[in-house]
């Protein structure tokens, strides 16, 4: 059995220490009181008072008990044993037996240690009956059996604190388990929703932006030649920031809102201001939708006008004025949105001919991050995303989204 690691605390030592000389006084006063009231056939005193010596060992042995279980239960079990085998006086010379044999039990390390005070026991009876073989009167072999059954019942009682422990130990365990996983899903929470007010954040800014610098371009473009276009364009650029900040308040008073006076999430019910707003940015947009047969989760919609909202911001940043078609179908189960451009046009005259050709992404090698944040949309909602170049030219995005998302609310 592994000795127990560390060491005991200064209390149980000294309890311990004070348990070993009671039980030393125990056995000496209880035996040497017994042997002058009924008589002994072999004094304590005989071979060089080697009877007091083992009722002295196997009572101070108890002080280390719970340092050295083992080798205290043997000390007590060979103390025993040669005691009652020399026929010494019979009487209280058992407690510190049965005091190592609890304690083997209750601070060893289960089966192991139930296995040697078995053993310990067994060995134990046999010593004890062979000795008690030629006793008188023959009732008094009634001490042996005695001896033997609070032995078993020592070692049972200890296996019972062991295992009532060993329990409260492990229901500690799963409290403290359980209370770190609500912590961590509490993280969880807290990031996932960083996550959507990253996504919310960027989808506004980005696309308001988007905007504010085209039709600034314009205002360069046209200043002196067509004052009336340019304030326009102001006027628009004036709109954009405008509506840019109402949602960014909606969006971040989230995190400040007690009362949870939530504004509500852009949805399909604002497509129609959405792309009359790229409109004025320069973009030529058609809109083919098809009214659903019933009401849109509020999730799906929410997801499907920032896939729309990031798809047309995209082509203002990097295609410039062209054809857009926006194209809603909702089906049973499925929403399919398509917004499809034509690619950059050639000799528009607006100042932007000089930028290199765009495809819809950040850069002509990989996907931006507006490509990657509306794939991840669809993901949380259980859909999919493709977007890519056509073989004539332009890009197209395409996703479908499903009417029974099957992911978090975004």
């Amino acid at each position: 059995m592994e000795r127990r690691a560390g060491p005991f605390p200064l209390r149980a030592a000294v309890q311990d220490v004070v348990l070993a000389l009671f039980v030393t006084v125990m056995q000496v006063q209880g035996t040497v009181a017994r042997a002058a009231a009924e008589g002994a056939p072999r004094p304590l005193t005989d071979f060089g008072n080697l009877g007091f010596t083992l009722l002295v060992v196997s009572g101070l042995v108890v002080a280390v008990r719970r340092r050295w279980p083992v080798p205290v239960f043997v000390t007590t079990a060979l103390a025993g044993l040669v005691y009652y085998g020399l026929d010494f006086p019979d009487g209280p010379a058992w407690i510190g037996l049965f005091v190592s044999l609890y304690t083997l039990a209750a601070y060893g390390d289960g089966r192991r240690s139930l296995v040697i005070a078995g053993a310990g026991i067994a060995v134990l009876a046999a010593g004890w009956l062979v000795a008690a073989a030629d006793i008188e009167p023959r009732a008094a072999i009634g001490w042996v059996f005695f001896r033997i059954g609070v032995s078993v019942l020592s070692a049972a009682l200890g296996e019972s604190v062991r295992s009532r422990r060993v329990i409260a130990a492990e229901a500690q365990e799963r409290a403290e388990l359980a209370e770190r996983t609500r912590e961590e899903e509490a993280r969880a929470r807290v990031d996932a929703e960083r996550l959507r007010i990253a996504r919310e954040v960027h989808d506004t800014v980005a696309h308001a932006i988007a905007i504010i610098n085209v039709q600034a371009g314009v205002t360069a473009h046209v200043l002196d030649k067509r004052p009336e276009q340019a304030r326009e364009a102001l006027r628009a650029i004036e709109q954009t920031s405008s509506r840019a900040l109402r949602e960014m308040r909606a969006i971040l008073g989230v995190l400040r809102d007690d009362n949870d006076g939530r504004a509500p999430h852009p949805g399909l019910e604002q497509i129609d201001e959405l792309t009359a707003k790229a409109r004025e940015a320069g973009l030529d947009v058609t809109l083919q939708a098809t009214e659903p047969p019933t009401p849109l989760p509020s999730a799906v919609g929410g997801a499907a006008y920032r896939i729309l909202q990031e798809s047309i911001t995209n082509v203002i940043r990097h295609v410039g004025p062209t054809r857009v078609t926006v194209a809603l179908n909702p089906g049973i189960d499925v929403l399919e949105i398509r917004v499809t451009d034509e690619g950059r046009r050639t000799g528009s005259g607006d100042g932007r001919a000089d930028r290199p050709p765009g495809n819809g992404v950040d850069t002509p090698a990989k996907p931006g991050r507006g490509i990657l944040g509306m794939r991840e949309r669809c993901r949380l909602l259980g859909g999919e995303l493709d977007a890519g170049p056509l073989p004539g030219g332009g890009f197209e995005v395409t996703a479908r989204l499903p009417l029974a998302p099957t992911g978090a609310r975004l």
